[in-house]
């Protein structure tokens, strides 16, 4: 018995290191992305250029509204949000739905779970340089 729950728990192990990370996305592709869901016209990937949004130089691994020389939402501000995978992929969804009171709107919100992996490993490979 003890062996076959073994084996189970092996056998589930491996197939979850086979299947890679969630978010293991094309950053090429999601580069593409950027520019197609309009992120560009309100983003910035360089530091200290802000833009109608807040630069997203050094994001990654970082609370949220923490971008000098930009006013944002009390809300925001107050999220306790730390931009990661889960939490980029839960705003460029639904801003507003993720963070009540938010000013942040979507041109394009990006539904396709293919597109978010994209987009986020584009994000946090641009935002960490």
């Amino acid at each position: 018995m003890a062996t076959g729950k073994f084996l189970a728990l092996a056998l589930a192990s491996a197939a979850l290191v086979a299947a890679g990370p969630a978010f293991a996305g094309d950053a090429d592709e999601g580069k593409k992305l950027f520019k197609k869901h309009l992120c560009f016209a309100c983003h910035k990937l360089k530091p200290g250029k802000n833009g109608v949004g807040p630069t997203l130089a050094g994001v990654w691994g970082q609370e949220a509204a923490n971008a000098d020389g930009f006013k944002y939402t009390k809300a925001l501000s107050e999220s306790g949000i730390v931009w990661n995978e889960e939490t980029m992929d839960e705003w460029v969804q639904n801003p507003k739905a993720m963070v009540k009171g938010t000013k942040m709107i979507l041109a394009k919100p990006v539904k396709n779970a293919e597109d978010r992996a994209d987009l986020i490993s584009y994000l946090e490979e641009a935002t960490s340089e």
